[in-house]
């Protein structure tokens, strides 16, 4: 027992050594980060856009990869997949008032997370009713075949205006082939005075590939009746070509039986059910794996003009 329990003691002390010693390889592996934030904005019909402009650099100053997120103190407003310089550029409609923006990245393969210091940015409130859009987390990380759930938010602005309801429909672009996206509600209601935000939720759907192809089913035994009506039309056919010498309208009528044979074998040859039991179903395709930046659009309408909205957020399929 004794014995037992040394044995058990050494293991335990030699597995310790070797994740003392492959720590510092790990560590060394992911390379420090350093992430900065620019910020411009501009007036848009009354309300303040900012562009955002981020780079992320590894310490030996190659480019970093990965998603990176925009916060407004603890809200993520939108985000964004770094392209092969470690740059993005992120445009956000902000609400009213002052706000402090960071770009936070999330990190990536041999790469550490970082965030950028926070850009004051100051937005003046419109002369009319207006909304904003906004999805939060700014990031979603997915197995293909996996499905998640985004919140989409739409913060009224100087409701206080409205006279009527104002009515919001939600869109998402930009997925990858083989992915979907849907809101419920995608209609969203914007009460006078409100200013509390509406919420939806997004789903994200991606699709897995076969596992393996799909055989073709048995195919059918031929049907003897079939074939009882086939012969004797053949051999009627071919009388009917060896009289058509003599008269003339039985060799019209001859060569319109003739082309309405040919065209029903060729498109039996192309029929979904023969290329079903000949070749089987199609096998399903996977969602590429890869980062991607999707947008989502807002929309309103009082019939005469219409405002739109924009933000994005990072997909990453695995």
């Amino acid at each position: 027992m004794r014995s037992s329990f040394c044995r058990l003691a050494r293991l335990s002390r030699f597995a310790a050594a070797m994740m003392a010693a492959a720590l510092p390889a790990f560590a060394a592996a992911q390379q420090a980060t350093q992430t900065s934030l620019s910020a411009e904005t501009r007036d848009i019909n009354g309300r303040t856009r900012a562009t955002l402009s981020v780079a992320v650099a590894a310490a030996d100053g190659q480019p970093a990869a990965g998603p990176v997120v925009i916060q407004d103190g603890k809200q993520q407003l939108a985000g964004a997949a770094l392209d092969a310089e470690g740059k993005a550029q992120i445009v956000v409609d902000l609400l009213p008032g002052d706000h402090h923006l960071k770009a936070v990245y999330a990190g990536g393969i041999g790469f550490q997370t970082s965030k950028s210091d926070a850009s004051a940015v100051s937005a003046a409130a419109p002369a009319a009713a207006d909304f904003a859009i906004s999805v939060s987390p700014g990031t979603m990380s997915l197995t293909q075949g996996q499905s998640g759930t985004l919140v989409a938010s739409v913060t009224p602005i100087a409701a206080s205006a409205l006279s009527a309801p104002m009515f919001v429909t939600l869109s998402c672009g930009g997925f990858p082939d083989q992915s979907s996206c849907s809101f419920t509600p995608e209609n969203v209601e914007i009460l006078p005075g409100a200013t509390a935000a509406v919420k939806s939720n997004l789903v994200i759907t991606t699709q897995a590939g076969s596992a393996s192809l799909a055989k073709p089913p048995m195919k059918p035994e031929a049907n003897p009746v079939s074939w009882a009506l086939i012969l004797p039309g053949a051999l009627g056919f071919a009388g009917m070509a060896f009289a058509a010498r003599r008269r003339r309208w039985l060799r019209q009528l001859s060569l319109i039986a003739f082309i309405g044979v040919v065209t029903t074998l060729g498109m039996t040859a192309c029929a979904p059910r023969y290329n079903y039991f000949n070749h089987g179903p199609t096998p399903n395709l996977p969602t590429p794996a890869g980062t991607y930046t999707l947008n989502v659009t807002a929309q309103s309408s009082n019939g005469v003009t219409a405002t739109t909205h924009n933000t994005t957020f990072v997909l990453t399929v695995k």
